[in-house]
């Protein structure tokens, strides 16, 4: 009998940086494209900047509270420590980017496209990723309070060392995404689970939950 294949981990691309000037923040318009450049201590803070490029670029120590990036592309881009308890840039473009040792609160990334992500040793509280699509996005290491999947397509993706307090993937579309080191308080949306790997010990603990949204009801 040929053996089923395990499920696929993320792909993630190198990411060279090389030759970068130092960014002005002044400079930063909607809709322009910025590339080669490194940010430090950068505030972009209740800033308009929809649409906006960003192209093999670094960012460390960066403050984006509340500022508008709709539709904003990152390619090839290194975020350390950006800090925003409202971080809102739906329908955004992130392609080969990590973003490591960061905080934010609330995220709107709603029908967002992220390709080559990888999201370490960060604290997130609500995550909107409804409507988006992740391919190869690995997040290790990181708190998320609650992460809203709904309507969303995944594929390798993969959750390290991870703690999600509600996990929503109320009819998501899940290829190869990896559970197993994740632990999560509640899960909504058990229909999509399809394409999921789960531990025995995760499914063992959500048996009561299965058999509920089944309509199961279980007596000794």
């Amino acid at each position: 009998m040929a053996r089923k294949p395990g499920t696929q981990a993320p792909r993630l691309d190198a990411i060279v940086l090389d030759d970068l000037v130092e960014g002005d923040s002044e400079t930063l318009r909607p809709h322009d494209v910025y590339e080669g450049l490194r940010f430090d201590g950068l505030d972009i803070s209740g800033r308009e900047l929809s649409g906006i490029q960003f192209r093999e670029c670094v960012f460390d120590d960066v403050r984006a509270h509340d500022a508008v990036l709709r539709g904003a592309t990152f390619s090839d881009i290194e975020f350390t420590r950006l800090n925003a308890p409202i971080f809102s840039a739906p329908r955004a473009e992130l392609r080969s980017v990590t973003v490591d040792g960061s905080r934010l609160g609330s995220a709107e990334l709603y029908e967002s496209a992220l390709s080559s992500v990888h999201i370490s040793s960060t604290k997130l509280g609500f995550v909107n990723l409804s409507g988006a699509s992740l391919l190869d996005v690995l997040f290790t290491g990181c708190s998320i309070d609650e992460l809203d999947l709904s309507s969303a397509k995944l594929n390798r993706v993969a959750f390290v060392d991870c703690t999600i307090g509600v996990l929503s993937l109320n009819h998501a579309t899940l290829t190869n995404v990896d559970l197993r080191r994740a632990e999560f308080s509640r899960l909504d949306g058990f229909s999509a689970l399809k394409g999921a790997t789960l531990s025995h010990g995760q499914v063992a603990d959500l048996a009561s939950a299965f058999a509920e949204h089944l309509g199961i009801l279980v007596e000794d």
